[in-house]
């Protein structure tokens, strides 16, 4: 059987997806150098669950929490929250670039979960396509013996619990995607609500800051309803290549805002991410055509 087809919308739903988590995470790294990661986790969450109950309160009601897997959602929120808990701590060590490329063992943990537990099929096509965004991803990085610090052990534990969200959003993929994007945010606001009382809260915090955690928080919701709705379209182990886009954006965001000039190498590993992304696309479609 031939594989299906991934479609443009689906493509360009992910590639704004992921846009949305850079801007996320350049201005979550320059936050989090100010403040304790509780304290950005927990207002995150809180300026997301509000935003989500005045945008869909009124129209949706107690529809928003109903679905036929309420466990099942709850567990993919809890993992959400593991993971923005975990990369916010990598971003205080690491660079932006750096840190996004180590959560980006991401995508091949996907697809072998995909293979393993949704039956998908890996193809040539895309096996190349991952093993390009991995080199692309290395020639940027160029981690030594040293990457593996206390930095990188954050980054690879939100890897790791994000790369299991995926596999659950796309299990879940028949719930109303509203709902789906309100039980993370609804997890982690309650979650790290009940634990506020132990943070290390800030005595004095200027409305410029304020208002970079709550654009953060806004561009993490719509980027992560994006998400939901991208993998509406496609199978996982054909969308998770795409995601290698946001290891580009986090290092032209980190060049512009914090400084960091990408070298020779680090363009050609770009390039690779970009051409291999726009070959496996034309790739699919081609087949689809034919078939």
């Amino acid at each position: 059987m031939r594989p299906a087809h991934v479609p443009i919308r689906a493509v360009s739903l992910i590639l704004a997806s992921v846009f949305c988590f850079a801007l996320l995470d350049t201005t979550t790294k320059y936050t989090a150098r100010l403040y304790p990661v509780p304290v950005l986790v927990w207002s995150r969450y809180a300026v997301q669950l509000v935003a989500m109950l005045i945008w869909l309160g009124p129209s949706m009601g107690y529809g928003l929490v109903r679905t036929r897997r309420p466990r099942m959602q709850l567990m993919r929120g809890g993992l959400l929250l593991l993971s923005s808990i975990f990369f916010t701590s990598a971003l205080r060590f690491l660079p932006l670039a750096d840190a996004t490329a180590v959560v980006f063992c991401t995508p091949v943990v996907v697809v072998l979960l995909a293979m393993l537990f949704l039956h998908e099929r890996l193809t040539p096509a895309r096996s190349a396509f991952v093993v390009a965004g991995i080199t692309g991803m290395l020639l940027i990085v160029r981690p030594g013996l040293g990457v593996f610090h206390g930095g990188s052990l954050f980054a690879l534990g939100s890897a790791a619990s994000f790369a299991v969200y995926q596999i659950l959003t796309r299990v879940l993929a028949g719930e109303n995607p509203r709902v789906m994007l309100f039980y993370p945010v609804m997890t982690g606001a309650v979650v790290m609500s009940l634990l506020s009382p132990t943070f290390d809260w800030p005595a004095h915090m200027p409305w410029q800051h304020v208002g970079l955690i709550v654009l953060g928080a806004l561009l993490g919701t719509l980027g992560h309803f994006l998400f939901i709705l991208a993998f509406r379209h496609a199978q996982a182990s054909a969308l998770t290549p795409f995601t290698y886009m946001q290891l580009v954006w986090a290092t032209l965001f980190g060049w512009v805002v914090y400084g960091h000039w990408p070298g020779a190498l680090t363009w050609a590993g770009m390039a690779i991410i970009a051409c291999s992304g726009l070959a496996i696309a034309l790739h699919e479609r081609r087949r689809a055509q034919i078939a």
